[in-house]
């Protein structure tokens, strides 16, 4: 059995421990915001926080995660996930979308730990998080106008 909380919820699961958290997330507990992109943490489609922390979710074992909390973009919230959610809306930074949810964990969590990042940080955040559409630009322009939201 192992026991975790996901976006503020008690989950117990009798599974295998080795099950990367990616398929528990969609399969078992119905949440499909997690998209799966590469399978081998190369593309950041899968990016959830685990403890407060970006992580890639298709290369983490569900064992692992014993009484760790896990939030997806479903749970997503806060002053930083607002204005990133926001910023990406005004500018229309989505293409296609499937890397978005990735994308979106990212610059949260960046934002999170750096105030008023500069286009090296958000490069660096965000180095790990592909757009097949190459929406880079607008990507870190959301990111930004994201910032200068928080800062009033």
């Amino acid at each position: 059995m192992t026991r975790f909380i996901v976006n503020g919820r008690d989950v117990d699961l009798d599974i295998d421990p080795e099950t990367p958290l990616l398929w528990v997330l969609r399969d078992e507990l119905r949440m499909t915001g997690t998209k799966f992109g590469c399978g081998i943490a190369q593309c950041g489609a899968c990016t959830v926080m685990l403890d407060g922390m970006p992580r890639r979710s298709c290369v983490t074992p569900i064992g692992m995660i014993e009484g760790s909390e896990v939030t997806t973009i479903e749970g997503l919230d806060g002053p930083e996930a607002q204005a990133v959610k926001a910023a990406w809306t005004a500018i229309d930074v989505p293409q296609c979308g499937w890397c978005q949810s990735g994308q979106v964990m990212s610059a949260t969590a960046l934002l999170q730990q750096v105030a008023q990042p500069s286009d090296t940080d958000i490069d660096n955040a965000m180095a790990g998080n592909i757009c097949r559409c190459a929406t880079y630009v607008r990507i870190r322009q959301a990111i930004h106008d994201a910032a200068k939201t928080l800062e009033g």
